[in-house]
């Protein structure tokens, strides 16, 4: 288990503070496993400064694109991609 800290601005850390969004989408530049801590910094991109709030996840699912080999290059150039966060869905 590692921490990995990465910027995330603040109209995304509201959402993920509030538990609206409970999903990251990020390049895969970094390493990253099932059980790592990711630290999101909230980022200020008009200061260019971190506003000092942070927020800690366990990942606990991780889906690579690159190595699923479900999408063609060419699709995901034309289309790109959903992330698309689910929840359970409440039946009165």
């Amino acid at each position: 288990m590692k921490r990995i800290e990465k910027k995330t601005w603040p109209e995304f850390f509201e959402k993920i503070l509030s538990g609206e969004k409970n999903f990251e989408v990020r390049v895969a530049d970094f390493d990253c496993q099932e059980g790592d801590i990711l630290v999101l910094r909230e980022w200020d991109p008009k200061t260019k400064e971190y506003t000092g709030r942070e927020i800690e996840k366990e990942v606990s699912y991780l889906f690579s694109t690159k190595e699923s080999g479900f999408y063609s290059k060419e699709d995901l150039d034309k289309y790109g991609l959903y992330i698309i966060s689910i929840k359970d869905r409440v039946v009165l």
